[in-house]
């Protein structure tokens, strides 16, 4: 089995997670979840690679239901299938966030893109999702309301 699951995705990067390293926890997909990750990373996040020429973080991409559990996710999380990537431009510099948002929803397939938080001018990373199936191309903002996370159609 090949250690990459696209040009620019290394499988160690997109299960990469201290959380459970520190718990023992076991990240590692199935033949059908690294499928769906495969479909992301090439369909996704190298589009967005490709078209900005720079490097890109990724910030999280699997979670088994075990690290999910861990860090208080849920497990009906796209993450939980290898159907979520969340990325950040802004880490290594080379593009902003917005930049990254605003050409995913105006030029690819998606099934969720998520604005997460930050600014009204910039999120602090961007949450896309894709199924290998009909996508919803739902544009959502996460916003804090008191302790909780609530989802609103971007404007």
């Amino acid at each position: 089995m090949s250690d990459r699951l696209s040009q620019y995705v290394t499988l160690a990067e997109a299960i990469k997670s201290d959380t459970a390293v520190r718990l023992q926890i076991d990240n590692l997909p199935t033949a059908d979840i690294r499928l769906n990750m495969e479909h992301v990373a090439k369909n996704v996040f190298d589009r967005v690679r490709a078209h900005f020429n720079v490097p890109i973080a990724i910030t999280s991409f699997y979670r088994s239901y075990a690290r999910s559990k861990a860090i208080g996710g849920s497990n009906t999380s796209q993450h939980c299938f290898g159907e979520a990537i969340d990325i950040d431009g802004d880490k290594l510099g080379g593009v902003t966030n917005s930049a990254i948002f605003h050409y995913i929803k105006d030029n690819l397939d998606f099934d969720q893109l998520i604005w997460e938080f930050g600014t009204a001018n910039e999120p602090d990373w961007v949450h896309v999702s894709l199924k290998r199936s009909l996508n919803r191309r739902q544009v959502l903002r996460a916003q804090k309301n008191g302790s909780k996370t609530v989802y609103v159609a971007y404007r």
